[in-house]
């Protein structure tokens, strides 16, 4: 079984005058097999039941079967539709639909229904809302507290740019993770992340640790842009700078042949190396593979990333 989106309308009508770019074919480390098990079929039921996006399917994920299949899955809300432009996503474009107010509940049950012991809940950009989505995010935080008491909540938000106090909302809802991912370093930004600002990033990240003190904050990057490896060490200093725990580093894989060009695949020995380095810098938990994504595995790494704090007093 395989993954199907829909074509109807274009996905990303802003991409469709961009010169192609060729789709590089993938080296053997990065091949996954396609999702086929029974329990992904039950996974994909259990989100259409209650009328859920996810980012696993949106963004085109290579690791859909694997998590999936271990019921794992990242609830993507604010609806489907993006108002960014960013060049590397495969998230549909465009002017987005009226919020469902049944949403955050939908979420929390479908939480509930899966038996997840830690769930990520992402979004799309909604620039068009006053406060970005921020407070349909504690409203999801708050019914999933309801409806699975025992779970731990991780969000991966927006930048919020503009959007004063709308981070506020988010962290007073106490999600046990905040994650807002960098994505690419600074020097790429205007070609890859044109709608969003590093150092305001950075300062959200910094904010969302003042603002609980007691949680945990992460971040994940993307190589593969044409960044170089001084570049990627600067990012990791200005991450700890702003006092992040996690970080995460992946691969970019090119969706189209009008998204960014991809200009390399980085090896599995050179994101040990990257790994061996963020450790160094001092992050407490740090995820480096070719095919790491922000919520990959993001149910064991929460444990693991409660320990470290714990075993460095």
């Amino acid at each position: 079984m395989t993954t199907v989106i829909d074509r109807t309308a274009p996905r990303h009508p802003e991409k469709a005058h961009r010169p192609d770019s060729p789709v590089l074919r993938k080296p053997e480390w990065i091949r996954v097999k396609a999702p086929v098990s029974r329990a992904y079929a039950q996974t994909k039921e259990i989100v259409r039941a209650h009328k859920l996006h996810t980012v696993c399917e949106e963004a085109a994920c290579p690791n859909i079967g694997e998590c999936w299949t271990q019921r794992h899955a990242t609830m993507m809300i604010l609806g489907d539709t993006c108002t960014r432009a960013c060049a590397f996503c495969n998230v549909k474009t465009g002017l987005p639909t009226a919020l469902d107010a049944e949403e955050p509940e939908n979420v929390a049950r479908a939480t509930a229904k899966l038996g997840l012991k830690h769930v990520v809940v992402t979004s799309v950009d909604r620039d068009d809302l006053a406060d970005g989505g921020a407070e349909h995010f504690a409203q999801t935080i708050r019914a999933i507290r309801r409806h699975s008491p025992g779970t731990s909540i991780e969000v991966l938000t927006p930048d919020f740019l503009r959007k004063d106090g709308a981070l506020d909302v988010v962290m007073d809802a106490r999600p046990d993770v905040f994650n807002h991912n960098l994505e690419t370093v600074p020097r790429l930004y205007l070609s890859v992340r044109p709608g969003a600002r590093y150092f305001a990033s950075l300062r959200l990240l910094d904010r969302a640790r003042e603002l609980v003190p007691e949680g945990f904050t992460k971040s994940g990057l993307m190589v593969g842009l044409g960044e170089s490896r001084e570049e990627i060490m600067q990012v990791m200093d200005d991450l700890r700078a702003a006092r992040v725990d996690f970080l995460t580093i992946g691969q970019y894989l090119q969706p189209t042949k009008k998204h960014a060009p991809l200009a390399r695949f980085w090896t599995p020995d050179e994101f040990k190396g990257l790994e061996q380095v963020a450790r160094a810098k001092g992050f407490l938990m740090v995820s480096a593979s070719p095919l790491t994504r922000s919520s990959y595995h993001a149910d064991s790494d929460f444990a693991a990333l409660k320990a470290a704090r714990t075993a460095r007093g």
